[in-house]
């Protein structure tokens, strides 16, 4: 009796995934992690960001090398609640914005504190920056008797021009980076098809037929 026709198996979704080519993959990664990173940078508000610089001087009773210790003490209470407790009052905003908004860096070789703040709105950043030294400069006049060093404004931040953040387009590369790595990384983590690995492929042994079995 004739065996029965069956229809053609059709080729399964991974299949045919894994039958294009490998730089499709690549491309494809490409092209999302950059629509992903330039509509991340269109969605996000720019970042602006100003500095305002206070310098440690000694007193007649003191040396530089005093003087530059004590500029990396202030450096790390410049964001203490104690400082941006005062400074809130001039800059206009909450202390936890202060908190999360402002920074303050020291240098090894130089008696500076500068301290740097970053606001969606320039004039902001600025009115911080300057609020957070005013405040720093009046808690060091205070303990001038004792440290024998003051601070003294050296430059005040001015409103910055243009934004610190990523433009569009730099978030777009970035995205298109990640993207193709990824795509690469998943290329060498699938599974590979049978002779992709340039081995030649050798058949099966066929299945020797029993003598008396059908024919």
């Amino acid at each position: 009796m004739p065996e029965a026709l069956t229809a053609p198996r059709r080729p399964a979704p991974l299949s045919r995934a894994r039958a294009l080519p490998s730089w499709t993959l690549i491309a494809a990664g490409v092209v999302a992690g950059g629509l992903l990173g330039g509509g991340y940078g269109l969605a996000k508000p720019p970042t602006y960001a100003a500095t305002s610089y206070v310098v440690a001087v000694p007193t007649e009773k003191s040396d530089p090398a005093s003087a530059l210790g004590f500029a990396q003490a202030y450096g790390r209470v410049a964001t203490q609640l104690a400082v941006l407790g005062d400074a809130q009052v001039w800059a206009g905003v909450p202390v936890r914005t202060l908190q999360s908004s402002v920074q303050a860096a020291t240098s090894p070789d130089a008696p500076m504190v500068a301290i740097t703040a970053t606001s969606a709105r320039p004039d902001l950043a600025a009115d911080m920056a300057n609020a957070v030294a005013r405040a720093l400069t009046r808690h060091a006049s205070d303990t001038k008797a004792e440290t024998n060093v003051e601070l003294q404004q050296f430059a005040r931040a001015t409103r910055p021009t243009a934004p610190s953040s990523a433009s569009p387009s730099v978030t777009g590369l970035v995205g298109a980076s990640a993207g193709g790595l990824l795509g690469g990384l998943v290329l060498l983590v699938r599974p590979r098809r049978t002779g992709e690995s340039g081995r030649p492929s050798v058949p099966a042994p066929a299945v020797a037929v029993d003598a008396h079995g059908q024919l």
